[in-house]
């Protein structure tokens, strides 16, 4: 494989980004690809429908995940409709929500991101989720159920780091039993949440291409 890091595309449509685990660079690629849309001269923005770590500020609590996505857009939306739901403590969704006393159901997710669909299209829409894929939501709904209501394809987004293969397979796996179309891989080995080093990367992201289907980029 070449060393030199493939064009990175400028996607046209609306897609959800998940990633194989938490802390392995979606926001950081999201961006990316919002940059490069931008850059094509087409319109785009991000939405974090649901954030779990989020600071209070002068006007309310904001994630800084969402934030990044709002800076990288080229729609400026208010921050209610990129993150309407934000929860304060960095952990799992479900948990956040219940220590505020809150539920956070699958309907309430669905109905925030078609509002933001339908009144302000573009033309690169990517909607980014909390950790990985299996993300529950409450005791009986999970956060990739939202991906399916909305009948849209996946990104997978690959932290390299030792174990990236299996766990990018098995995201993978679920994505598409789950019916749904995917998009393709951004392997993450140069940007946020970098994992250093990786001991034979270029193996391993070899090993990646060949097992995994749709599009594969590396930033």
């Amino acid at each position: 494989m070449e060393n030199q890091k493939p064009p990175l595309p400028a996607l046209k449509g609306i897609f959800f980004v998940t990633g194989t685990d938490t802390e392995v660079g979606k926001t950081w690629v999201s961006c990316r690809l919002l940059e490069r849309a931008q850059e094509a001269g087409l319109s785009c923005y991000g939405l974090k429908p649901v954030a779990a770590g989020c600071e209070e500020t002068a006007e309310g609590w904001r994630n800084d995940d969402a934030l990044q996505l709002m800076a990288a857009s080229s729609v400026k939306l208010p921050y209610e409709l990129v993150n309407p739901v934000a929860l304060k403590a960095p952990v799992a969704p479900h948990i956040a929500a219940q220590q505020e006393g809150k539920v956070v159901t699958l309907a309430r997710l669905t109905g925030y991101v078609r509002g933001a669909l339908n009144a302000h299209p573009a033309d690169l829409i990517l909607i980014e989720g909390a950790g990985g894929w299996r993300v529950p939501l409450n005791d009986r709904e999970m956060l990739s159920a939202l991906a399916k209501e909305l009948d849209v394809p996946v990104i997978q987004v690959v932290g390299m780091k030792l174990g990236c293969i299996n766990h990018a397979l098995l995201t993978a796996e679920a994505i598409q039993k789950d019916g749904l179309r995917y998009a393709g891989t951004m392997a993450n080995r140069g940007g946020a949440n970098c994992f250093g080093t990786m001991d034979v990367q270029e193996e391993n992201l070899l090993t990646l291409r060949q097992h995994l289907p749709g599009a594969f980029a590396i930033l």
